[in-house]
């Protein structure tokens, strides 16, 4: 799963690697399965109408604030990811709706037992193991928000925006701060294979600038193996920094840089 321990890490930030035989000719064909891949299954449009550009948030829960900010008495440490825009992309808006369990943790557990999500999650079997980790997250002190990706009204992936530089990631490469972090799952099947990933990529990156001034880079550490989600970053803009050997696998650091913006 994509969370990382304590450890040694790389000293400086290289430039672009070298690519593979295989993902280059992944992306001289476009070809591109989804980020990690799920079941079409869950809710439906009328489930998220809160994540239509004509409506705000999507509701408080018992403790009276919006999902995906931060609890009374803690500091904001992701400028309230529930707060931010829809993103206009050329298959519709796009908007990051923070999960709220009692609505979207069968969904979610869903996707998480499809064996290419659980390849790399490790988060299949009982809702109670996905429960786990939403809720980690959900009672931590904000750095990592979990949250639906909303596309056209339909909820079709699972996202976790997170403070790289607070997380063990941290460890494992040079950090600055503000770094902050994406994890993914293109949780339909009908969305897989069709760039969907990488444009969505690129479209909660620039959330993430538009919405993070202090935030100089936007950072990912998906498992080296899963040629077709490192292939989507770099689709996306990002560049591959370096190859980082965590606790639990070897992964591909990808770094969009702000300055880089307009360019990649």
């Amino acid at each position: 799963m994509p969370s990382t321990d304590p450890g040694a890490g790389p000293n400086d930030d290289t430039a672009d690697l070298r690519l593979g035989d295989e993902l280059a000719e992944l992306l001289h064909h476009g070809g591109f399965p989804g980020a990690i891949g799920g079941h079409d299954q869950g809710a439906g449009r009328d489930g998220y109408r809160a994540a239509a550009d004509d409506l705000p948030g999507h509701g408080e829960p018992e403790d009276g604030r919006l999902c995906g900010t931060a609890p009374r008495g803690r500091p904001d440490l992701l400028d309230s990811v529930a707060d931010w825009r829809s993103a206009a992309t050329p298959m519709g808006p796009f908007r990051l709706v923070p999960v709220r369990l009692d609505r979207d943790l069968r969904l979610v557990a869903r996707w998480m037992n499809d064996p290419a999500v659980a390849a790399f999650w490790d988060l299949d079997g009982p809702e109670s193991a996905t429960e786990t980790h939403l809720r980690a997250q959900l009672d931590g002190d904000g750095r990592s928000v979990p949250c639906l990706g909303v596309l056209a009204g339909v909820p079709m992936s699972y996202w976790e925006v997170y403070r790289a530089d607070l997380d063990p990631l941290a460890r494992h490469y040079p950090a600055r701060p503000h770094d902050t972090g994406l994890h993914l799952v293109i949780g339909r099947v009908t969305d897989r294979g069709r760039g969907i990933g990488s444009m969505l990529l690129r479209a909660v990156a620039d959330l993430v600038m538009d919405h993070r001034p202090s935030c100089g880079r936007v950072v990912a550490e998906p498992d080296l193996r899963n040629v077709p989600s490192v292939a989507a970053f770099l689709t996306a803009g990002f560049r591959l920094s370096a190859e980082l050997d965590l606790p639990d696998r070897r992964a591909a650091l990808m770094v969009r840089d702000r300055a880089l913006r307009e360019l990649l």
